[in-house]
């Protein structure tokens, strides 16, 4: 990393800090209101958010933040800058959180002139943080990800990642109805299904719609850790914006073109 940056480990000591101390604590006894897009936020979304643009301005004061519970207008106001940003989601999988589901994670990006230049993504369960920044390889808890979890399975025996909710209905009731694969799962946090993606813990992936604080860090560990990634559009992924992405991944080159070609996207990259 350059010297004017923050250092991945200085990012990665805060973020479970305040996930250890915000998160973990009301995870048994939650209580939450109803957003107005009908999703849920609990007091831990906003404790977390909060200390973090805290700490982060207390650190890096010359970089902006824009978290997912702060106003639409907000969201507005803050993305135009192009200085630095801290791009947050500070509890992601709210409703596993609210429901007593063991599966969320905060999210973390550093955005500069339209590119993430450093992601953390922390799992405060199971104590796993993962991380990369562009050139550095991406890490787990300080192992590096990425080599060794490429298959030989054929798209027909690999485990898909899907979101049914946020696709098209015809391309839903296709996957239900002549899946490609030989099973499904959807785990309920964007953010860490991509860096369990990275990891190999499950092949294909497929999202209809995420926001930019979904895939900004977690896009960048899968993409460090070698894996690849295209909207059902056929463009990357990332895009320094606030309307919602979708996302076709794989870790497997292999993998992830036949994936490409069932869902008969042609690549715009």
């Amino acid at each position: 990393m350059s010297d004017n940056l923050p250092a991945p480990g200085e990012v990665e000591a805060i973020v479970r800090q305040v996930a250890r101390e915000e998160i973990l604590p009301r995870f048994a006894d939650v209580q939450h209101h109803v957003k107005h897009d009908g999703s849920m936020v609990t007091a831990a979304d906003h404790a977390t958010q909060h200390r973090l643009q805290s700490m982060f301005r207390q650190h890096w004061p010359r970089f902006g933040f824009l978290g997912e519970e702060m106003p639409p207008q907000e969201h507005e106001r803050v993305i135009a800058s192009d200085s630095g940003l801290w791009c947050v989601d500070p509890l992601d999988g709210t409703s596993n959180f609210a429901t007593g589901i063991p599966f969320f994670s905060v999210s973390v990006a550093l955005l500069q002139h339209g590119r993430p230049v450093l992601g953390v993504v922390y799992d405060p369960v199971r104590d796993e943080c993962f991380s990369a920044s562009p050139g550095m390889g991406a890490w787990l808890n300080g192992a590096r990800l990425g080599g060794a979890h490429a298959t030989d399975h054929p798209l027909r025996r690999a485990i898909a990642c899907i979101d049914f909710k946020r696709l098209d209905r015809a391309l839903a009731a296709r996957l239900v109805a002549e899946p490609p694969f030989g099973s499904q799962r959807n785990f309920g946090s964007s953010c860490l299904e991509w860096c369990w993606l990275a990891d190999g813990r499950f092949h294909i992936y497929l999202h209809g719609g995420q926001k930019l604080w979904d895939y900004a860090a977690a896009s960048l560990v899968l993409s460090e850790a070698g894996g690849y990634a295209m909207t059902l559009d056929g463009e990357p992924v990332f895009q320094a914006g606030l309307a919602p992405r979708s996302v076709i991944a794989s870790m497997d080159a292999g993998l992830f073109r036949d994936w490409v070609a069932w869902l008969g996207v042609a690549s715009g990259q």
